[in-house]
């Protein structure tokens, strides 16, 4: 029997007509690396058939200010919700993951929200009541938003030791401060989340163990380029803006984009309190159908622009658009020097299945949290992700939207490979476990 320290959370404050359906607002295409193509800058009103009306026409969905938000906010602003028979659909701003948590427990019966734009680790740890105080609220993935598009950026007190997909360099750098009695912060959105997990395997790979060499300090997105500005951390991992606002402001460099540790990473997903789902699968299944036509305009280049510009509206993200707009284009200054462009690690939406929810990926979220604690490490991880994952509801949709053409044939994408070399077998995760120097976990 494995053993582990457990870590305890503290749970925080924080109209259809009969007719046709129209289901081709997006041209199917037998690549998976080009987005299809549509139109939704003039979402056309869409007549239901009575058998596929939702059962409401509302819900409300919360959202963190990140730019792998845009496919619900696009979907907001471009009337997609409402073509789908969803017309009172609210898309909310969270203020942290923590918030997002929050009022995913309290359900919008309770005044929080039915689902949202979320950390894919995030479903896991509700439903299992990690990060709940043990009250377990099942959810369900229906859909990936996004692959890559978030980045570890460093302070400037760093830069001459050149740190980048490399972390090892900082070793001695933290050792030196720990000595002098200084705390070495790395900051992360959310225990257990996808940036928690980038940040933890970059510094083990470098030989840096997370929980000692360095304390990993939670903070919400939209606060981490101001903690940095005033000396709060070492650095952090977050999405977009906030690595390009830190550059652009002067006070730090992205070390590293997420996509260059792990190529077309799955990132985001767009989930929704399980209840909500079963009571109302049609509606559930609107709300996807519009996601996924707002991921394939957010992914053609000539809507980049307009997105952007969306997105840096004062009711979204209160940001100007120039510290969207480059990164989104695949243009990465990392701020120290390096200037790439036409980056491989692009955000994506659509392309490379980015909006299908891999099981074998979240096979591997539910393995790095057993590897620092945050699951036992006897968690039936393959029923755990039969119970979230809802990729059946995924291939529905994307079938009804004209695009079964792009559903993958598999729900694993086989055994991925890490910038450190390490591979990972969905089919065999105690092996990837066993083979990891670093981890909280005695394997």
């Amino acid at each position: 029997m494995t053993k582990f320290s457990r870590r305890k959370f503290i749970l925080t404050a924080g109209v259809t007509a009969a007719g046709t359906l129209l289901a081709h607002g997006c041209t199917s295409s037998n690549s998976t690396d080009t987005a299809a193509s549509t139109s939704p800058s003039a979402a056309p009103a869409v007549n239901v058939a009575a058998a596929d009306a939702p059962e409401v026409t509302t819900a409300k969905l919360g959202f963190i200010a990140l730019t792998d938000s845009a496919p619900l906010i696009i979907a907001k602003e471009k009337g997609l919700f409402e073509k789908y028979g969803m017309k009172d659909v609210q898309v909310a701003k969270q203020a942290s993951w923590a918030a997002t948590r929050d009022n995913i427990v309290l359900g919008s019966e309770g005044g929080g929200i039915d689902g949202a734009h979320i950390l894919s680790p995030m479903p896991y740890l509700i439903s299992e009541g990690k990060v709940t105080d043990g009250k377990k609220v099942p959810m369900y993935i229906l859909a990936r938003l996004n692959v890559n598009g978030q980045c570890i950026s460093v302070a400037n007190t760093y830069k001459d030791l050149k740190v980048g997909l490399q972390s090892n360099a900082l070793k001695n750098a933290f050792a030196q401060a720990k000595s002098a009695g200084k705390e070495t912060k790395c900051a992360v959105t959310f225990p257990g989340g996808t940036h928690d997990l980038w940040m933890r395997y970059w510094l083990a790979a470098g030989g840096l163990n997370p929980n000692e060499d360095a304390s990993t300090i939670v903070v919400p997105p939209p606060q981490m380029v101001a903690n940095m500005k005033v000396g709060n951390m070492e650095a952090f991992c977050v999405g977009e803006p906030w690595n390009a606002q830190l550059v652009n402001q002067g006070l730090g460099y992205s070390a590293l984009t997420t996509g260059e540790l792990w190529n077309n990473h799955p990132e985001k997903a767009f989930a929704m309190r399980a209840e909500w789902v079963d009571k109302h699968p049609k509606a559930a299944k609107a709300l996807l159908m519009a996601v996924q036509e707002a991921q394939i305009w957010c992914d053609k280049a000539e809507n980049k622009e307009e997105m952007c510009d969306i997105l840096s509206q004062r009711e979204w993200f209160k940001v100007p658009a120039k510290d969207i707009i480059e990164r989104a284009q695949g243009r990465i200054d990392y701020g120290d020097g390096r200037v790439v462009e036409n980056s491989p690690h692009i955000m994506k939406f659509w392309a490379n299945n980015a909006s299908y929810p891999y099981k074998s990926h979240d096979q591997w979220f539910l393995t790095e949290n057993i590897r620092w604690g945050y699951f036992e490490p006897e968690t039936d991880t393959k029923k755990l992700v039969d119970a979230v994952n809802r990729e059946d509801i995924w291939r529905e949709a994307a079938k009804a939207l004209g695009q079964e053409a792009m559903t993958p044939k598999s729900p694993s994408r086989g055994v991925e490979t890490f910038f450190d070399g390490v591979k990972f077998d969905p089919e065999n995760p105690e092996a990837y476990l066993k083979s990891l120097q670093i981890k909280k976990v005695e394997v």
